[in-house]
């Protein structure tokens, strides 16, 4: 028996190395479209402490987070330009609807939240924009948080101040 599987298994490995093998084969991305009865597609997007739960459909361009406008809720345009940005590098600006939920951190961590949700869920919807997002570094969830608070000290790292007297 082990016979057999040796031949099998050295076979498998020149297919390998020739580049023969079925998953280099299909081109096609790993991401399958996953569109609920709505038409929308569901992603949940993290940065820092914020998470958002974002919904994206073919649509005009409507962004609503937390049932407000993105106008309003996100009053520093510096924070719109962060969440539209995985819209401008897929070329599909104005395109699509997103309806997003978003808790916890600040504004700043949201709305890298709400970048992170869109970009995935636009994976979703349509698969073959991973290679452009991914390369934007949109998918790659930011994972650097803050340091938490250690004893005997003011802050993370920071000390009170040393006096002689």
């Amino acid at each position: 028996m082990a016979e057999n599987q040796a031949p099998r298994t050295l076979q498998d490995l020149r297919t390998l190395s020739a580049g023969q093998s079925s998953a280099t084969a299909s081109n096609t991305p790993d991401v399958k479209k996953a569109v609920d009865a709505k038409g929308r597609t569901y992603a949940t997007g993290k940065r820092k402490d914020a998470v958002a739960r974002v919904w994206v459909k073919r649509g005009t361009g409507k962004v609503t987070i937390n049932g407000r406008d993105i106008q309003t809720y996100f009053a520093r345009s510096v924070l719109r330009m962060l969440l539209n940005q995985p819209f401008q590098v897929s070329n599909r600006v104005g395109q699509y609807d997103v309806e997003a939920t978003v808790s916890g951190g600040g504004l700043s961590g949201q709305a890298g939240a709400v970048r992170h949700g869109v970009s995935k869920a636009l994976t979703y919807q349509e698969p073959e924009l991973r290679g452009v997002l991914k390369a934007g570094g949109f998918l790659t969830r930011d994972s650097r948080t803050v340091e938490r608070k250690k004893y005997g000290k003011a802050k993370a790292r920071r000390s009170f101040q040393f006096s002689k007297r």
